[in-house]
């Protein structure tokens, strides 16, 4: 646990991407089997100890510290495990180490009705650096630094693998990846995944930066406003997988029973709508199924799901990503009607003359469920990655609004001791500020200094780690798209908001109604 937690220390302190990725492939290298495997696991967020949560552990300390010290002191630090670390008492004796292995061992054989017990005897054992490590091993959110794909490239730079080939195997075979490390270090062959319906890594897009392509050479699709999903069957199974690689078969059940060809596809997933005759509805709808393990009928009848399907990768057994467009897109024309047209569409290619009239599609295309326009090159094959040339995504441009900032709350990580987390309102007709969004993003480090200096000195009202602030600040907010939601006061939820400018010029009364918004709505 002592390397662990080392490690975990260093990527927290540094911003550097190399530097990461040195101290992960450092740690790969020298780090014994299981524990690596345990270690990059819990990195990459794919651990899960359903017995241990936060409330676990605020309730174990509890019986060992004051709770006001507790509550005051997670204000401050702004994580609870690095508060629970922290405050946990040192028990008397020497410390003796614990391998990360006989800690995931511990954590994953608690109860609901030992997990405290189990953690507190886990606890005792370790030093405050070794606390810390423990308790975001069985809590999750490590936010240091480090995506999947990062720690991939890191376990190719490692071992010098492929890091194509990382990627299809690294979601084939469960932590700690003892047959992915054997064969890394040359010990066994490339595991056969022959039999397993396994995560191809997905094509991505370059944003489109000129207008200057040319449609003789690109063919143009809409860009839909769903997730990207791979849908994969192979070994006599059907799997479901997101663009990280994470499965979701469990949330679309329908979808997994629908999908009968040995083949794999990438689509978009979306969620038919009532009002535009059973095409797609907004993302606000897709949410509703979004994160969940299983699903009830009523949540099938209401959010039926469905795939628009954009390319082939695999069919019959024949691997067709080293084909081009062209020729994928005549194999996927041939496959699509295989499939049943209630859960499976085909994205249609846009017919457009020139790249104007292309230009001029794109800017009136405000359907719900259209965020712009990708751009594929029709000789490209189907290749892992951002490759510069081959595919462009050109998405509309965001909508604004000026809104007020209502309510601001402390950010994780490294600003955990900064309030950068942001909840603004716009007016309604009656004058009252009605909470429209929240936004993290989009202003740089010294606006941050700035907007948390604002909220220090213009705090109302504390409500445990949220401060309500003086309705005086205007933020433009950007934003791709406006849905009628049920679930918040202003009936508006705004998809990818995030902050564009300070509007420190412009009073707070002159901040956009919210009827404003509500003429956005798609």
């Amino acid at each position: 646990m002592k390397r662990f937690a080392a490690l975990i220390d260093r990527l927290i302190y540094t911003r550097s991407r190399n530097t990461k990725l040195a101290l992960i492939v450092d740690y790969l290298r020298h780090t014994p089997d299981p524990d690596r495997g345990w270690a990059i696991a819990a990195l990459t967020e794919s651990l899960d100890f359903p017995a241990v949560k936060a409330g676990t552990v605020r309730m174990l300390l509890a019986t060992r510290v004051d709770e006001e010290l507790f509550r005051l002191s997670r204000h401050f630090v702004g994580d609870t495990a690095e508060t629970a670390a922290l405050l946990w008492p040192d028990a008397p004796g020497k410390k003796e180490d614990l391998t990360v292995s006989a800690a995931v061992d511990a954590l994953s054989a608690a109860s609901r009705s030992d997990a405290p017990a189990v953690v507190a005897s886990l606890l005792d054992r370790l030093d405050a650096d070794g606390r810390y490590a423990l308790l975001k091993l069985a809590l999750g959110g490590m936010r240091v630094g480090v995506s999947a794909r990062l720690a991939k490239q890191a376990f190719a730079q490692a071992f010098d693998v492929p890091v194509d080939d990382v990627e299809e195997l690294w979601h084939a075979i469960p932590p700690p990846y003892a047959p992915l490390f054997a064969w890394g270090e040359g010990r066994a062959e490339r595991p056969d995944l022959a039999d397993v319906a396994f995560f191809r890594p997905f094509m991505l897009a370059h944003p489109l930066e000129e207008e200057s392509v040319d449609l003789a050479d690109y063919a143009a699709e809409w860009k839909w406003d769903g997730i990207r999903v791979q849908i994969v069957r192979g070994g006599g199974e059907t799997r479901i997988y997101s663009r990280g690689g994470e499965e979701i078969s469990g949330a679309f059940p329908e979808l997994v029973s629908a999908f009968d060809q040995d083949a794999v596809i990438d689509g978009e997933l979306l969620v038919r709508g009532e009002v535009q005759g059973g095409e797609a509805a907004s993302f606000n709808a897709l949410q509703q199924r979004l994160g969940r393990k299983t699903v009830s009928k009523k949540m099938l009848a209401d959010y039926p799901a469905f795939v628009r399907v954009y390319d082939l990768l695999a069919v019959d057994g024949n691997d067709l990503r080293g084909l081009p467009w062209t020729e994928r897109r005549r194999q996927l024309e041939a496959f699509v009607p295989r499939l049943a047209d209630s859960h499976f569409d085909l994205s249609q290619v846009i017919d457009a003359a020139d790249f104007g009239d292309l230009a001029e599609r794109r800017a009136g295309a405000r359907d719900a469920a259209i965020e712009g326009v990708m751009l594929k090159r029709r000789d490209a094959p189907y290749v892992a990655g951002r490759r510069a040339g081959l595919w462009y995504k050109w998405k509309r441009d965001p909508l604004t609004a000026d809104c007020v900032m209502m309510y601001a709350q402390r950010g994780n990580g490294r600003r955990a001791s900064f309030y950068s987390d942001y909840t603004f309102g716009c007016w309604s007709d009656a004058g009252e500020l009605l909470p429209v969004g929240k936004a993290y993003s989009g202003f740089t480090d010294e606006e941050l200094k700035w907007l948390d200096k604002f909220v220090r000195d213009n705090t109302l009202n504390r409500f445990g780690p949220v401060r309500e602030v003086e309705k005086s600040l205007v933020l433009e907010v950007a934003f791709d798209s406006i849905h009628a939601s049920k679930r918040h006061k202003s009936g508006l939820a705004m998809r990818f908001p995030r902050i564009s400018r300070i509007r420190r010029d412009k009073p707070a009364e002159e901040a956009d109604r919210i009827a404003t918004l509500q003429a956005m709505v798609t």
